[in-house]
């Protein structure tokens, strides 16, 4: 139990721990009020797919020149710009809803600024992690950084129930504006000297096109993208996918969507202190666990209750956090100290950027076919991913067996 929480001894993760934790908190109400708002404004799950996609598209499109950025200037001084211009995008955002000035479009605007500050600001959190704890502590770091968005998947949607039936859905981003003064606070309390930095690269050309070689030619790094590609787009639109389950195929409207993504958080928080428990992953670990998280969303699209549905959602959490830990500590360790920002920038986009397609593909599959459709797709995904994996492990053993005499010889 002791080696779960390994890296909350070091004060500057400790710090950014809580910080995350409040901020993620309010990003979760927050992201449950918008699917709301959505619905509230149009009814329609195509348009709630546009605006996630609308959220993910600058991610897509200019993810690998914000890998750069990481790549070239201090992370934790990026961190201060993407969260203070998020403060700003919700607290804007909040009022106009308490004003009764929202429109779609208005939203659809706010989504855009959110995708260009996720630019920057996915792969500078994931690279900043490592900066904190070094390489020895980083499966368990980012375990637990997980676990805090997971724990803020519990108690985010809860609140944002409690604040949409109390004062109403403007509240919700509002509270996610004043969420984004604990990460700022809790940077500027961390000591400098206490820092790991990777190597600030020189502006020179051709370093985004550097970057996408890498990827290329480093198999693991490349199979573990291909298996986050696909799952990213058909398996993890969940915000899509979860409000037209719970409002059409169970009628519990709000309070059923809610209540399934705090099901999901459970098992995420769960699957994150196991996943914490453990010193590294492997290849297979990372196979199996992209299996048993396709079953798990496909035990969700034949559920026959929604009593059930809750429940396997706490398995589709467990698996869920257990493949993206596995799986972005696996790219992180594999990746050269001056490609990180690169390489967990196309992690983003892998995991991210994938939504403008998936998006509205899953959220048109929803409205038209039904969710438990939708689900059932994005299972299947995912043990293709699996079997991605399985090949590609395969494939490596098989080359490094018959390089293995040269080597000895």
């Amino acid at each position: 139990m002791r080696r779960t929480f390994d890296s909350l001894s070091i004060r500057n993760y400790r710090l950014y721990f809580y910080g995350q934790a409040i901020s993620q908190t309010g990003s979760w109400a927050q992201t449950v009020a918008q699917g709301l708002l959505v619905l509230m404004l149009t009814g329609s799950g195509t348009a709630l797919g546009v605006v996630t996609a609308l959220q993910t598209i600058p991610v897509l499109i200019l993810g690998a020149w914000g890998g750069v950025m990481v790549d070239r200037y201090p992370k934790r001084q990026l961190l201060y710009v993407t969260q203070i211009a998020g403060c700003i995008v919700s607290l804007l955002l909040g009022i106009l809803i308490v004003m009764d000035a929202i429109t779609l479009w208005i939203v659809f605007l706010a989504a855009i600024a959110n995708g260009l500050i996720k630019v920057v600001d996915n792969p500078a959190r994931q690279t900043f992690v490592r900066e904190m704890v070094g390489n020895d502590h980083l499966t368990n770091a980012v375990s637990l950084n997980s676990l805090t968005i997971n724990l803020a998947r519990v108690v985010g949607p809860a609140l944002a129930g409690i604040l949409v039936a109390a004062v109403g859905i403007g509240m919700c981003f509002i509270l996610d504006g004043l969420s984004f003064l604990a990460v700022i606070y809790m940077l500027w309390k961390m000591r400098e000297d206490e820092l790991h930095p990777a190597k600030i690269i020189t502006r020179a050309k051709g370093q985004m096109a550097a970057g996408w070689h890498y990827v290329r030619n480093e198999p693991i790094v490349r199979n573990v993208l291909i298996m986050m590609t696909i799952i990213g787009t058909f398996t993890y639109e969940f915000s899509v996918v979860l409000p037209l389950l719970a409002e059409f195929t169970f009628k519990n409207g709000a309070s059923g969507y809610a209540t399934l993504t705090s099901s999901m958080g459970v098992g995420a928080v769960i699957g994150g202190l196991y996943t914490a428990s453990r010193r590294r992953g492997t290849a297979k670990m990372l196979v199996i666990s992209a299996a048993l998280f396709g079953g798990s969303v496909l035990l969700v699209a034949i559920s026959p209750t929604f009593p059930i549905a809750v429940l396997n959602m706490v398995i589709v959490g467990f698996f869920s956090i257990n493949f993206t830990s596995l799986g972005n500590v696996t790219i992180q360790l594999a990746s050269r100290p001056d490609m990180q920002g690169r390489v967990m920038s196309f992690w983003s986009m892998a995991f991210l950027g994938t939504t403008p397609i998936g998006g509205p593909i899953m959220g048109a599959v929803g409205e038209h076919a039904g969710a438990r459709v939708a689900l059932l797709i994005g299972g299947l995904a995912a043990l293709a991913a699996a079997g991605v994996g399985l090949y590609a492990a395969r494939i490596q053993k098989k080359q490094e067996e018959v390089m293995q005499p040269d080597v000895v010889g």
